[in-house]
Order: structure tokens, then C-alpha cells, then sequence
């Protein structure tokens, strides 16, 4: 009988489908467990290689599976699609999950540490928290501007309907203002608890070195360097920092063919809350270059005078990524402009 190699496996929340294959692909088995039998059965196998998709769970039953002894792998669902025959359900996925792992340049998922799980839920919630209270506020001023109220955006339009409920004299309906009380009482709980997000997220930035080093990095703050500590995987994966704002999709797309480059807009085919945080803090930089000529190199300058500031933006957040990829690999802090 042939000797398993590689299973693969559909994750899911109470039904797993495993595929077992042997060295030249050939079915061996096929079976659909539950959640309490998937762990009996994976450990009554022999040490092989385990192919699932990176998705929810995956990195708790990667650390599982690597008790038993099994060689752990994650893929990302979009590598795994192409291997899908005809119809889609669970028997086929975990088959195509198998087919995907098999392949000599399949490219791997790091799995996530519970350390690095953690502060993703750190930061996951006050992203959360942040779009939560951005829809209050602007449910609170659509509500009001039926009645002639209106306020700016953000925290000054806050301020300015405040202002408005305690006068005595507007001209709003009992009602109105009590609901509109409520909506204020809410936006103040929310900015209290983002408060706390914001010093536990500051805490855990100073307390890791890695943290710290991204921090020296002009446009990097405690979020982004949090971002970066949390969601990228080790450097020492990318072969240079021009890999890493590949990953990163700050790179432009490419449309080749017929030995022509053709190259579009940026592909944006990567993580994204790194890529976001590092255009922002690109943009915060340009903003301080406008203000003080001259203060970031001539390279920026030279982008500046000739691009739009967004597209300035994103090539400097391309020249950050090469610079965290550089700074952590060599164990640096950042040493001179990041523009120059």
C-alpha cells in the first residue's frame, strides 16, 4: 500500500474534509470529520506534509498539527483556485489544496505566532472602533441637517452640534435633541475606548525592539510600525527590499507581452493595511517637505515638482519598504533621508 505524504485540508467550523495523497498524487484517501474527530484522526498519522488554506483557524491548527510531528504548510486561497475541477465543494478544495502544494514554486503563507495573532486583534479593533465612531458621526449629522443643522466632519463638527443642543434657543424638536444626546453620548464612548486602544498600542510598540527600530523611520508611527511587526512576515523571506514592496503592492502592474513592458497602475495585490499606513505616512512626510524646502533631499523635491503629491506619496512609500526591509534585515536603525 502506498505511504501518505501530504494531506490536504478543508478547514471549516464544525466540518473538515481531508484529502490523503501519495508521492505521485494519487488518491489514497478522502474523508469528512468533525471538529473533535479532525485531531484524533491527524494524530493516528504518520508525520507527512499538511496543506490548508490560509484562512480563519489556520494558524491554530498549524501550531496543533506541528505538535504531532506533521510538516505544516498554508496557502493562499488565490494560489489554490486554479487547481479547482469543475464544481466547487469540500471534497474539491481540499484535492485542489493538494494539487496547489505539490507544485516545485507554490509560494507559502509564514503562519502567525499567538503573539502576533494578539496585537492583530489589537489593531483589528480599534480599526473597528475608528469606522464605528466615523458612522455615528455622520449618522448623527445627516440626522441633524433635516432640521438645518450643519457640521463639519470630524471631531470640530462634534464640537459645533454640541454647541447647538445646549443652546436653548435652536429651534429642534424635544425628541431630536434627546436622540441626538444619545448619538453624543455614544461618539464619547467610543473616543474613550479608542483612547485605551491607543495606549495599549503604544505600549506594546515601545516594548519590542523591532517596534522601536521601525519607529526611527520618518512616516512610521506606533500603528505602523505595530502594522508591520504584526501582519509581514520575516524579512529573510524577500531576497531584497524590492520583493518586500512587491508584497507590499506598491509596485506598478504589469501587462507584458511580446517583450514590450507594459506597466499600469499600482497593483495593490498585497496586505493592505501595511501599504495604507505607509501611504499615509508618505503623505505626511511630502506635507512636511511642502512646508520646509529641501528638508528630505533633492530626490523628493525633484517627485514633488513634477508628479501629483499622491503619486509622490506612493513612491516614497515604496522607498520606506526597501528601507524596513534593509533596517530589519541588518538589524539597523534607519540612518539618514529615506528620499535622498
Amino acid at each position: 500500500m502506498d505511504e501518505v505524504t501530504i494531506i490536504g485540508v478543508d478547514l471549516a467550523k464544525s466540518a473538515f474534509h481531508v484529502h490523503g495523497a501519495s508521492k505521485d498524487g494519487s488518491q489514497l484517501f478522502q474523508k469528512k470529520l468533525t471538529r473533535r474527530q479532525f485531531p484524533e484522526f491527524m494524530a493516528r498519522q504518520r508525520p507527512c506534509m499538511v496543506a490548508m488554506e490560509a484562512c480563519g483557524s489556520s494558524n491554530y491548527w498549524t501550531r496543533e498539527l506541528t505538535k504531532m510531528g506533521h510538516d505544516v504548510r498554508l496557502i493562499a486561497p488565490i494560489y489554490v483556485k486554479p487547481f479547482l475541477k469543475r464544481q466547487k465543494n469540500d471534497a474539491a478544495d481540499a484535492e485542489a489544496i493538494v494539487e496547489a502544494a505539490q507544485r516545485p514554486s507554490m509560494r507559502f503563507v509564514e503562519p502567525k505566532t499567538p503573539d502576533q495573532q494578539a496585537r492583530a486583534m489589537l489593531f483589528r479593533s480599534r480599526e473597528q472602533l475608528l469606522r464605528q465612531r466615523t458612522e455615528t458621526i455622520n449618522s448623527l449629522r445627516s440626522h441633524l441637517s433635516e432640521f438645518g443643522i450643519i457640521a463639519s466632519q470630524g471631531a470640530v463638527g462634534v464640537s459645533q452640534i454640541r454647541d447647538t443642543l445646549d443652546d436653548p434657543e435652536a429651534t429642534i424638536p424635544e425628541l431630536v435633541r434627546e436622540l441626538a444626546v444619545g448619538l453624543l453620548r455614544r461618539i464619547d464612548q467610543q473616543t474613550s475606548e479608542l483612547d485605551i486602544l491607543r495606549k495599549h498600542m503604544n505600549a506594546v510598540s515601545e516594548a519590542g525592539e523591532t517596534a522601536r527600530r521601525l519607529r526611527t523611520l520618518p512616516g512610521i508611527g506606533p500603528i505602523g510600525a505595530l502594522a508591520i511587526e504584526t501582519f509581514a512576515p520575516e524579512m529573510s523571506t524577500f531576497r531584497r527590499g524590492r520583493d518586500f514592496a512587491s508584497w507590499l503592492g506598491l509596485v506598478p502592474r504589469q501587462h507584458s507581452t511580446g517583450g514590450r513592458p507594459r506597466l499600469g497602475r499600482t497593483t495593490k495585490m498585497g496586505q493592505r493595511d501595511i501599504r495604507r499606513l505607509l501611504i499615509s505616512g508618505a503623505m505626511a512626510v511630502i506635507r512636511w517637505a511642502v512646508r520646509r524646502p529641501g528638508s528630505f533631499g533633492p530626490w523628493l523635491q525633484a517627485m514633488l515638482a513634477r508628479k501629483p503629491r499622491l503619486v509622490a506619496a506612493i513612491a516614497l512609500a515604496n522607498k520606506m519598504a526597501r528601507a524596513i526591509w534593509a533596517m530589519l534585515t541588518k538589524d539597523q536603525d534607519y540612518r539618514g533621508s529615506v528620499a535622498a
